[in-house]
């Protein structure tokens, strides 16, 4: 079996070794101290990795409040570095918030023009032109949006952009190589569980369907790949408490419009979130399992499209769920983890180290929306949790700025 190590551990007898994906797997025959009776594999930091010298983590503090309490919202940056700030519900899932810009210069959020339909748990994909697509979600009134909008960036306008193929809310959606956008999965009419897929092209400005995922799914992760394809990755399907968490992942195509099977997942997992590292894997961490919020999880996994295999990484500090779009990758390589938790973290993919950020910030963590800004900054907002509902609440993450060293 493998074993997968939260701290890097270093191997002092072995066989024999080899590096894979940054990691050294050293094989242990035998029973060992204890008692597998089996062989086992440990994975190591390599010798550079354990070396590394110190780095500061950044600071976190509280900025301007949003004009609107929001959880499961939208923040998008945008060509400018101001943040469109979009939809989401306020107080209960009947009351709908509205759009604000925050101005990432001044430090303030402003009233902008009214989308056509307000509404939450949609997606908002920043375009290659700049623009801002918004897909699907729902209303104050329960109903399931089939209908799309853009955001202008230039005139700070909502203009209606057609309608999707079906309707649906908790979908993914991936900006592609070639400039149109996939729609996979959620949860359409009469809390239908999706399978299906579809393409927003911005040349006709239409949406049409393409091939459908393996398998029904909703709370997923939708994270493009160096060559282009999509890999899709956990989710849910079915109410609790006979939600079934799916382990499963599939990886879609744009040349052929399909999606194939891929290596299920370490763990199964919904509500969790991902990214693209430098190097062509994808990092994956956090979420629950049927339990929810009773059983969030710290665990961290990496894919290696190049092997098509999951292979455990070491736990983040703080369990996180209910969390998308909230990782960035810094310029240091690290990860800031931003969301599903009430504080922020520094991970390295790397060593596998992590750091909580410092600064003293407690964020609502569940269900907030965060961007980039210029500077490598990051604003995040609203969300709830820690006993609290929807907040207006917003902080910034200052890289390196007099935080204490990481790994203190």
């Amino acid at each position: 079996m493998e074993l997968g190590v939260k701290k890097p551990l270093r191997c002092e007898s072995a066989g024999g070794g080899e590096v894979i994906n940054g990691w050294s797997r050293w094989l242990i025959a035998g029973a060992l101290a204890i008692g597998l009776g089996a062989a086992m594999v440990v994975w190591v930091a390599p010798a550079a990795a354990l070396a590394q010298p110190t780095r500061r983590v950044g600071l976190l503090h509280a900025t301007e409040s949003m004009r609107q309490a929001r959880a499961a919202h939208t923040a998008t940056t945008l060509p400018a570095g101001d943040v469109l700030i979009f939809g989401g519900f306020t107080g209960s899932e009947s009351l709908v918030a509205p759009a604000e810009l925050f101005d990432s210069r001044a430090g303030k959020f402003t009233p902008i023009a009214q989308p056509r339909d307000p509404r939450h748990s949609h997606v908002a994909t920043r375009l290659a032109d700049g623009r801002v697509l918004i897909t699907g979600g729902m209303s104050a009134d329960k109903e399931y949006f089939a209908t799309a909008e853009l955001f202008d960036p230039a005139t700070k306008t909502f203009r209606a952009a057609g309608r999707m193929t079906m309707a649906r809310a908790g979908h993914e959606a991936v900006l592609l190589d070639d400039g149109r956008v996939l729609l996979a999965g959620g949860v359409g009419t009469g809390w239908t569980f999706l399978a299906t897929a579809e393409i927003f092209d911005p040349r006709t400005g239409g949406f049409s369907a393409t091939g459908s995922m393996r398998e029904p799914r909703e709370s997923h992760v939708a994270i493009k790949l160096r060559d282009g394809r999509v890999l899709i990755a956990g989710g849910h399907r079915g109410r609790r408490p006979a939600a079934i968490i799916s382990r499963t992942s599939e990886i879609f195509d744009p040349a052929t419009g399909r999606f194939v099977v891929a290596a299920p997942m370490v763990v199964r997992r919904h509500k969790h979130d991902g990214i693209a590292l430098q190097d062509g894997r994808v990092f994956i961490a956090g979420g629950a399992d049927e339990r929810d919020n009773e059983g969030v999880y710290p665990s961290a996994e990496v894919f290696d499209p190049v092997r098509n295999r999951f292979q455990a990484a070491p736990d983040m500090r703080l369990g996180r769920y209910k969390y998308r779009g909230t990782i960035f990758l810094l310029s240091s390589r690290r990860l800031l983890v931003a969301g599903g938790a009430p504080q922020a973290e520094e991970y390295d993919p790397i060593t596998g180290e992590s750091e909580v950020v410092g600064g003293g910030a407690r964020m609502a963590g569940q269900f907030s929306a965060a961007a980039l800004l210029p500077g490598e900054r990051v604003l995040i907002t609203g969300g709830y949790g820690s006993g609290t509902g929807p907040r207006s609440s917003a902080w910034i993450y200052e890289p390196n700025a007099q935080g204490r060293p990481a790994g203190r």
